[in-house]
């Protein structure tokens, strides 16, 4: 067997690769495209007789490179970066650093310590598709958000009306349409009832919309705090473009959760995944594309709660020790869990009880969900290794609070 370590960049990539006794066989430096992955494998056939004899550690878990490796039949080591620095110390403590020691530092991690990593995942291209989409549609709602935040945090200093008018929720289809037409207190106080309805029928309101446009028209009417007027028409520009890019968003925002849920539909395992109480189109493909399908991936509940984020750990020396939560992990995956596990609250009963019992031994309301989204995801995987939908009386039939959790 052979070991290569492969330090990426987007221009080229280095590599080391050494024998079972960790001598040095051979050392290069690719390109990036066709040419430099063609080098490579050319350069692994004249030290291997087969690809299952290529051990890769590598600093990444996808992409065009990664895949490559996959596909030629290399068994591949995706190693976290914080994980290759810690690796390095045990090399060397002066702090140096450059790309070929770090492939000599994967070629190593591999060969001594892989089977502390985790390969990478076979999943199919479909959850690969899922995910990505998944993924999009997540961080164009997290991009909205702060833009939402800029435009509430700018209208506070000289349009409290319009924060009386439609509260925190600046990305609703009627605060867009409004302030697209009023960004500004004066523009605000000059809309009638009519044009405000109007500009919501637009947005896509059918119902109540006489009676929302007077709550609408009362509240830019009202008396407020006024800024000069200079300094309001700044910030009114400012609303506008905001908006507007809200807007655009909002629209993309759409767009993407209708293939999302077309794709996460074609899946064989999305049946079991809106099966569980929380889960529907967009958390369910959030949470599938996450976890992947590979059936190989994860040996026990135990493993795929660690790799969730949420399970807690454990740091014990003497007498001391304490169990926190997990910051270090996949934020997207971290995300959708927690939001699954708020949104069972109302469809579950035994998540409801699960909760309530959490709030009930001095829990905040966010440890009792992370307890809640640790029970979820176990049961998640009892389903998918079962081939079972789930069942409310099977999934609770046994009473875990789960209070050594993490705070």
């Amino acid at each position: 067997m052979i070991f290569v370590g492969i330090d990426w960049s987007e221009q080229h990539h280095d590599i080391e690769v050494q024998d079972l006794d960790g001598a040095v066989l051979a050392t290069a430096r690719v390109a990036d495209g066709v040419d430099g992955i063609a080098r490579l494998h050319a350069l692994l056939s004249g030290h291997a007789d087969v690809p299952a004899e290529v051990i890769v550690g590598i600093e990444v878990d996808r992409g065009l490179l990664v895949d490559s490796l996959v596909a030629a039949g290399y068994e591949v080591f995706a190693i976290n970066p914080k994980s290759v620095d810690r690796y390095r110390d045990r090399h060397s403590l002066s702090g140096a650093k450059s790309d070929a020691g770090d492939a000599k530092v994967l070629a190593d991690l591999v060969r001594t310590d892989r089977h502390n990593h985790r390969p990478v995942a076979g999943d199919t291209d479909l959850a690969e598709a899922v995910k990505l989409t998944a993924r999009a549609h997540q961080s164009l709602i997290w991009a909205r958000q702060r833009q939402v935040n800029a435009l509430r945090s700018a209208m506070r200093e000289y349009y409290p009306g319009a924060l009386t008018a439609f509260g925190t929720d600046l990305a609703d289809r009627d605060a867009v349409a409004v302030l697209a037409k009023a960004p500004t207190p004066e523009l605000g106080r000059r809309l009638s009832t009519t044009q405000i309805a109007s500009a919501l029928r637009k947005a896509g309101r059918k119902r109540n919309v006489e009676t929302r446009a007077a709550v609408i028209r009362d509240a830019l009417r009202a008396p407020q705090l006024s800024a000069p007027p200079l300094v309001a028409d700044a910030y009114g520009d400012t609303a506008k473009a905001l908006v507007a890019v809200i807007s655009a968003l909002n629209l993309q925002i759409a767009q993407l959760e209708t293939v999302l849920a077309e794709r996460f539909e074609q899946h064989p395992d999305a049946v079991i995944y809106r099966s569980l109480p929380g889960l529907g189109d967009v958390l369910g493909a959030r949470v599938l594309g996450e976890f992947g399908d590979d059936p190989d991936r994860y040996a026990d509940a135990k493993a795929r709660r660690n790799y969730a984020g949420t399970s807690p750990i454990t740091k014990a020396s003497g007498k001391h020790r304490v169990v926190l939560a997990r910051f270090h992990r996949n934020r997207h995956l971290a995300d959708a869990t927690i939001w699954w596990a708020f949104c069972s609250l109302s469809s579950s009963p035994g998540a409801r009880a699960f909760y309530d019992r959490r709030r009930a031994a001095d829990d905040t309301h966010h440890q009792a969900l992370r307890a809640l989204a640790n029970r979820w995801v176990g049961i998640l995987h009892g389903c998918l290794r079962h081939h079972s939908d789930y069942d409310e009386a099977t999934a609770w039939s046994h009473r875990d609070d789960g209070l050594s959790h993490a705070a």
